[in-house]
């Protein structure tokens, strides 16, 4: 597919809210999920998002709304919705922005600009962030 054409397909699915098409077109880029089992909030991702999310993405005024402290608040999303799809982590706006391929730039976390300060997640957590989404995110 030619880069037009996927920049076409890719707003065409913005566009009329076709979330799950336009990640479609970038799972291949996406570190694999993760092959261990029984991934868990409290075990396995709360130590990940302390490490990395959790400075802007916790307390009274959290950025963009968006509470990653607890699994209750990840579940609920941000001020634009949910980020989290159980069962689907490539169609998932956490996935997407901590790969850094969220269409939009300015929802890639960290920030490009923060990179200094925050180090953008690795492929083993992406992955493993992956395969809690994929197991229901519990």
């Amino acid at each position: 597919m030619t880069n037009s054409l996927k920049l076409t397909a890719i707003g065409l699915a913005a566009t009329f809210g076709l979330a799950a098409a336009a990640a479609a077109d970038v799972t291949g880029q996406m570190p694999p999920a993760s092959t261990k089992k029984g991934v868990t909030y409290a075990a396995d991702i709360k130590p990940i998002l302390d490490q990395s999310c959790i400075k802007c993405h916790s307390g009274n005024k959290p950025k963009a709304r968006l509470r990653l402290d607890s699994l209750e608040s990840a579940l609920r999303g941000s001020k634009d919705g949910k980020v989290i799809l159980a069962g689907n982590s490539a169609s998932s706006q956490l996935v997407l922005s901590a790969s850094h391929l969220a269409t939009d730039k300015d929802l890639w976390m960290p920030p490009k600009r923060a990179e200094k300060k925050f180090a953008p997640l690795t492929a083993g957590q992406i992955g493993l962030i992956r395969a809690w989404i994929d197991q229901g995110a519990k």
